[in-house]
């Protein structure tokens, strides 16, 4: 029997709810005690294996502190949907992945606490020229 693959919007979703979980330091096990569930029930939701309900979604946005439209930003598009009349284009999945693991999280939180616009940009320059990418 073949092995059922997630639903794209599912394993988005997970992927939200994981990047805000480790955004406030917080374990799966937490989470999980937090909804009553065991800490495997939240990786499962966080993969996208099993899909989150609308009340345990609700819930969740609760205790992390987000509202439920979070975990839907940047969500891949259906077939036969259409981008028009929605405020912005989704973000490229690639940038939920990257947002979603340990290293893109803590870069991310480490380059926000660099107050200097400037050097920022020249980090930016820096990584840009790093891997050969022309300035757009």
């Amino acid at each position: 029997m073949a092995k059922k693959t997630p639903n794209p919007i599912d394993k988005h979703v997970g992927s939200r709810v994981r990047m805000r979980r480790m955004m406030l330091g917080m374990s799966q096990e937490k989470l999980g005690d937090a909804l009553d569930l065991t800490f495997q029930q939240v990786q499962k939701y966080e993969k996208g294996t099993n899909r989150i309900g609308a009340s345990r979604l609700q819930q969740i946005s609760h205790i992390l502190q987000v509202p439920v439209s979070f975990f839907f930003e940047g969500a891949p598009l259906l077939p036969g949907q259409s981008a028009s009349g929605m405020s912005e284009a989704p973000s490229p999945a690639y940038v939920s992945d990257f947002l979603a693991t340990s290293d893109g999280l803590s870069l991310t939180k480490s380059f926000m606490r660099i107050k200097n616009p400037k050097l920022r940009r020249r980090i930016v320059e820096l990584v840009e020229q790093m891997v050969g990418e022309e300035k757009d």
